[in-house]
């Protein structure tokens, strides 16, 4: 089965753990990196009956160095971004159980990888 990372980013609070936790385990140099957070806003509405005025977001967006750490997955660990995400918004599983996961009542982005079982 295919593996994947859940993130649902309506929790995320840009943090960085994710990223920083990953160029450690991946061993990348300055400006690199496996997964990177992208922030998005702030927005302001002008318009509609909104609670908030404002949206500001972060999304951690996967990159091509990326191996879904395989090695500690081979060991029955997490990849090291999802296990030190400080928000818990990320999840580690088979793409079918974290697709269950997505029920409209959030914000979710499910990234697919080369990992397999």
């Amino acid at each position: 089965m295919t593996k994947g990372i859940l993130i649902n980013y309506e929790f995320c609070t840009g943090c960085h753990s994710c990223e920083v936790a990953c160029k450690k385990e991946l061993g990348l140099d300055f400006g690199e990196f496996g997964i990177k957070l992208e922030q998005v806003g702030p927005y302001k509405y002008q318009t509609g009956d909104l609670s908030e005025k404002w949206e500001w977001t972060y999304l951690p967006v996967l990159t091509k160095a990326c191996t879904m750490c395989e090695d500690r997955v081979k060991t029955g660990k997490m990849p090291a971004c999802v296990q030190h995400c400080q928000a818990w918004c990320m999840y580690f599983g088979d793409v079918e159980d974290l697709a269950r996961k997505i029920d409209g009542s959030s914000r979710c982005a499910l990234m697919t990888g080369a990992v397999t079982s």
